[in-house]
């Protein structure tokens, strides 16, 4: 099965979110979260390599129409890679201002979408759609990563299990999140399975080692990336 999952947007869009991205950035290098804006980074490059680098240039599922490829494709990596990865980091973190970081992200994205659509009309229009026949893979990624944390569960005291039903909840939420705003906005086209089947595995694919990531570098650096003692 092959889910086509498509965009429609306007450069508007693009230049509003680049305004969020530097907001975000500055955000967290106010309040000193150095290690979640470094997880961020590594996402850009990480959906960089898997969108550019695999979808478009070697599998071509990746389409786009409208805008120069590399230099699209580079911002949209961007965008997702740093918010998705550094929101993930943060929720690790198990912060008390987790909250607040779920609705400033979210709110942001809702406000760039519903702006670029109401304003962006004298803007040129891109469209981009990208095959997911490689869903199967990435299930089986996602699979090896938590059944390597259920063994991990089963083998554990109970005071040192890891919560899965949180990783899910943290995997599925903000994969849905976003896809959740492109399609409310009109961005995506209406259609409910690519909302549930990216939801379900896209994100989550990475929370297993995600977390194992997190807890190493917790164990040696705080936030702020001074060392713990």
């Amino acid at each position: 099965m092959d889910i086509i999952a498509a965009r429609s947007l306007n450069s508007l869009y693009i230049y509003l979110d680049i305004i969020f991205l530097v907001l975000f950035t500055g955000v967290l290098l106010w309040k000193k979260r150095y290690q979640a804006l470094l997880a961020g980074l590594a996402g850009c490059i990480i959906y960089f390599a898997a969108d550019y680098g695999i979808f478009y240039a070697v599998m071509h599922t990746r389409q786009v129409a409208g805008a120069d490829p590399l230099w699209f494709l580079l911002w949209l990596s961007i965008s997702y890679g740093l918010t998705n990865f550094a929101w993930i980091w943060l929720l690790f973190d198990r912060n008390v201002h987790g909250r607040e970081w779920t609705i400033f992200i979210i709110a942001g994205w809702a406000a760039v979408a519903l702006l670029s659509q109401s304003y962006g009309g004298g803007f040129a229009q891109i469209t981009i759609s990208r095959g997911t026949a490689y869903h199967g893979a990435m299930a089986l990624i996602m699979f090896a990563g938590y059944t390597w944390l259920i063994i991990r569960n089963l083998r554990a005291a109970p005071g040192a299990r890891v919560n899965l039903l949180w990783l899910l909840a943290i995997g599925i939420g903000v994969q849905f999140s976003w896809e959740g705003v492109l399609l409310l906005t009109g961005i995506r086209p209406a259609g409910i399975m690519p909302l549930i089947v990216d939801s379900l595995v896209e994100t989550n694919l990475g929370i297993p080692y995600l977390y194992l990531m997190h807890r190493a570098f917790s164990r040696w650096y705080r936030e702020d990336l001074s060392r713990v003692s």
